[in-house]
């Protein structure tokens, strides 16, 4: 049996390829820093009570981003940029894997990509002498573009849990018009048709 740390190792690096290839299909360019930091995140969020905050008796709760911002614009430096980074990491890795179930609430997709991208800037403005700094300047310039490769990271593990999950990414592009989504379906064998065409 393998150890955690191996296992965490290996999430990391199944992610970081995964980052590449879809990033180069999107023609998306990002230095190895902040592919390592998504890939990070993204094997850190993996196991879901890491997305989540905790109350008082250690349940887990879903924090308003305005809440998280608010409480990191009146927070000291170092638990600010604690809380930006957390509130970017939340806002990325949301917009990007459930940008359907954001859609059917008051406060949707383009909602979490201003406050993610705004919480990266301001990182990047409060630590400009890191080795990070410039990370976070490229997770803010390119906020939307990441959450386009990791809702294609996304839809690839769907098409991959058998036909429910094909059936979403299929429902999702007849209402999108997705060419991700589209590429996804044909990479996964599938000839996606919009409803009323002839097949």
């Amino acid at each position: 049996m393998s150890s955690p740390l191996v296992a965490t190792s290996s999430l990391k690096e199944f992610f970081r390829t995964l980052l590449t290839e879809v990033s180069g299909h999107q023609q998306l360019q990002l230095g190895e820093g902040t592919e390592f930091y998504v890939a990070n995140l993204l094997s850190e969020f993996a196991a879901a009570d890491k997305l989540f905050a905790r109350e008082e008796g250690g349940k887990a709760c879903e924090e308003p981003l305005a809440v998280l911002y608010h409480r990191a614009q009146q927070a000291e430096r170092d638990e600010r940029i604690r809380m930006l980074r957390r509130l970017g990491d939340v806002s990325l890795y949301t917009v990007g894997f459930f940008a359907e179930a954001l859609r059917e609430r008051v406060v949707g997709p383009d909602y979490y990509i201003q406050m993610g991208g705004t919480a990266y800037g301001q990182v990047a403005e409060l630590t400009p002498l890191s080795g990070f700094s410039g990370v976070y300047r490229e997770l803010h310039d390119k906020f939307r573009s990441l959450v386009e490769v990791l809702e294609e990271i996304a839809a690839r593990g769907l098409v991959q849990h058998g036909a429910s999950g094909a059936l979403r990414v299929y429902e999702s592009w007849v209402r999108t018009g997705s060419g991700r989504l589209e590429r996804v379906l044909v990479d996964a064998g599938l000839m996606p048709v919009k409803p009323g065409l002839p097949s």
